[in-house]
């Protein structure tokens, strides 16, 4: 559940996939899908159409973000209880900030209970004054559902459906991999890679938050936020 940091974004869209109950689409308006730009300057195609929403559904936004780069400085700690390197918090003060700035300041934050995503959350908070004042859940099961093949994604989908109501237009969702990078590309249709504090950040319109998460088809990727921290230790 590691890797690393500095900023940059891309668009896209993409269509969820896995094991959803799909609804039936009220007259859907398609365009051609959109190229992602990454900052490696390579591209990744979605070869899924978009589809425009109900005139009376409202956007729906959703962060996936991975923890912030965590040390291995105390080997007798718990994987559970590591805490962030000084590289890790140098990541998050950027995350926070980047978010920011584009106005993605979530109004609902879920978050795995582990150490390293709760201090990931911290620095944020201490950054941005929205992070602060998001209603906040610490999730046990997030940490442990990381590590299940293909369980993820629905796991999200039914903590955000628990937690979240109507009024709130923007989830934030912290974890660990290979979970979190499994969730993105799952709900994306693309193939997202996560590296320590990157998230992906998904846009769909439903009247609901139980809706998006039914009409799986409309969920796209709109940007990936990635941050590389070049340093020789990471402590």
């Amino acid at each position: 559940m590691n890797a690393a940091a500095a900023p940059v974004n891309l668009t896209a869209n993409g269509m969820m996939s896995g094991n959803m109950n799909f609804l039936a689409a009220p007259s859907l308006y398609r365009r051609p899908p959109r190229s992602v730009l990454i900052e490696n300057g390579t591209t990744v195609e979605t070869s899924v159409e978009e589809t425009r929403p109900p005139s009376d559904s409202v956007t729906r936004r959703l962060i996936l973000l991975r923890h912030a780069k965590s040390s291995w400085q105390y080997p007798s700690l718990r994987d559970h209880d590591r805490p962030l390197s000084k590289s890790g918090q140098a990541d998050a003060v950027k995350v926070s900030h980047k978010l920011q700035q584009l106005g993605w300041v979530p109004q609902l934050i879920l978050s795995s209970d582990a150490v390293r995503t709760r201090e990931t959350l911290k620095v944020m908070q201490e950054q941005v004054r929205g992070f602060f004042e998001a209603e906040v859940h610490f999730i046990s099961s997030f940490y442990s559902v990381a590590a299940m093949d293909g369980q993820t994604a629905e796991h999200l989908q039914q903590a955000i459906c628990k937690y979240s109501r109507d009024e709130i237009l923007t989830v934030m969702c912290m974890g660990h991999n290979r979970g979190w990078e499994e969730a993105a590309s799952m709900l994306s249709g693309a193939c997202i890679e996560l590296k320590t504090c990157n998230a992906a950040l998904l846009e769909a319109a439903g009247k609901s938050w139980e809706e998006v998460t039914h009409l799986s088809f409309l969920i796209h990727l709109e940007s990936l936020l990635k941050f590389y921290t070049c340093a020789i230790f990471s402590n």
